[in-house]
């Protein structure tokens, strides 16, 4: 089974990246859309318990939370994927502007997620880790990991 982690900021396309290439094949867990800690976690653990695939669809800005996602699934037996969305601060406050009602973010939440962004490694426990951008015409672009392109 595969458990995947996004990693990227505000409006740097994870949940349409999702909608695009996991929507019939993985659950997508999303705390915009379970709203409690408790919540996320039921669901993780019963995707965990159930074998069943899934996406944390969420910022994981930081190593450290990540880490708890990563060590749950590893010991469940589960693949670990990590997608990094590589995207300036400009581009996603662009993306956002786009939004309406509650998807739209703060200025201020975008900036700060920015700064606590810490690009994710193979070493992190990933046993496979892509890098997401998107291209002139709103394309995805899914590459293999890299040092040339694992930065902010």
């Amino acid at each position: 089974m595969e458990a995947v982690l996004f990693v990227g900021i505000q409006g740097s396309g994870k949940s349409s990246f999702f909608k695009e290439r996991f929507y019939s094949t993985h659950v997508r867990i999303n705390r915009d859309v379970l709203k409690t800690a408790h919540r996320e976690r039921e669901f993780i653990e019963t995707c965990l318990r159930t074998q069943q695939a899934f996406v944390i669809d969420k910022v994981n800005a930081r190593r450290e939370q990540r880490a708890e996602y990563i060590r749950a699934a590893k010991t469940a037996g589960f693949r670990v994927v990590g997608y990094y969305f590589k995207c300036g601060t400009r581009e996603a406050i662009a993306r956002n502007e786009l939004r309406g009602g509650k998807e739209k973010i703060p200025v201020v939440g975008i900036l700060g997620a920015y700064k606590q962004l810490q690009v994710p490694a193979a070493e992190e426990g990933f046993d496979e880790l892509h890098c997401v951008s998107l291209n002139a015409q709103n394309q995805f672009i899914d590459e293999p990991a890299s040092d040339v392109n694992l930065t902010k």
